[in-house]
């Protein structure tokens, strides 16, 4: 992988990690314009993830700051009642992770996809998730937003489900997320926000796992350049693109993104036929 091409693939890692577009689903298609094949250098993935959730701890560090200081006085106050609501939202997740991903991965890399090993089966499958992800945004055109700044525990587990789902390449994580969140009628701003922090334990957590398979699998004197460039790219554009899209929900403007979500589903599914 060249140094333009990491810097490529790490602006779309930011941005759509962020923005209602799928990020998988959009490093399936720059994989297949650019012919590169990410999941063979799994140090490249691990330093863009851990890129978007660098860039989300600094947009959010006076609220984890807060948060942490209030589980740390070990008593049930607000803080502590937030962080339980992100660790139960990670349980859905997990269970993917931990049963389900090897299936999914296979049907997305080929092995399991017949109609292309090549990879237009795959972008077939992306067009379609993204077509799932641009209904969920239309949806949330018609829903009025909720007043109260509290998301009960089942939203929170029914978004954490939104977010496991995700895992399909081309349904957007932080789209299924927030629109399943507004679609339960809770207030805009703290879908957002809340869309944006429960991400953070399962990338960590997958990103020790990536570490582990890295380091076992004796790839750590991959060149350092591309590394870099990728992480530097990915932090930049996904700090921007996480300030930009807490506005965006605030405002109620997920509509375009659908629009922009169809658009490239079928582009997807006409250029892979």
């Amino acid at each position: 992988m060249s140094i333009i091409e990491a810097i490529i693939l790490g602006i779309i890692q930011g941005l759509t990690e962020f923005l209602p577009v799928s990020s998988s689903g959009h490093l399936e298609i720059g994989k297949a314009l650019l012919n590169v094949e990410i999941e063979e250098d799994l140090g490249f993935t691990v330093m863009v993830h851990l890129a978007t959730v660098l860039s989300t701890i600094t947009v959010f560090f006076g609220e984890l700051k807060k948060l942490f200081k209030g589980v740390f006085r070990f008593k049930w106050n607000s803080d502590t009642r937030y962080i339980s609501m992100l660790l139960l939202s990670a349980i859905p997740v997990l269970l993917v992770g931990l049963f389900l991903e090897e299936k999914v991965a296979s049907l997305f890399s080929g092995k399991e996809n017949p109609a292309s090993p090549g990879g237009n089966g795959t972008l077939i499958l992306v067009g379609a998730a993204l077509l799932v992800t641009a209904s969920l945004l239309a949806l949330t055109n018609y829903v009025k937003s909720g007043n109260t700044k509290k998301i009960a525990f089942r939203d929170a587990l029914i978004m954490g489900v939104a977010q496991a789902m995700a895992v399909i390449p081309g349904l957007s994580r932080s789209g299924a997320t927030i629109a399943t969140g507004l679609l339960l009628k809770n207030d805009r701003e703290e879908v957002a926000r809340f869309s944006f922090l429960m991400v953070l334990l399962p990338i960590i957590g997958a990103s020790l796992l990536k570490i582990l398979d890295w380091s076992s699998g004796g790839e750590g004197s991959a060149d350092l350049a591309p590394l870099i460039s990728g992480f530097i790219a990915a932090y930049i554009s996904g700090f921007l693109a996480c300030k930009w899209m807490i506005g965006i929900v605030k405002r109620g403007k997920l509509i375009w993104f659908a629009v922009y979500c169809a658009i490239v589903g079928l582009l997807s599914i006409f250029l892979s036929l």
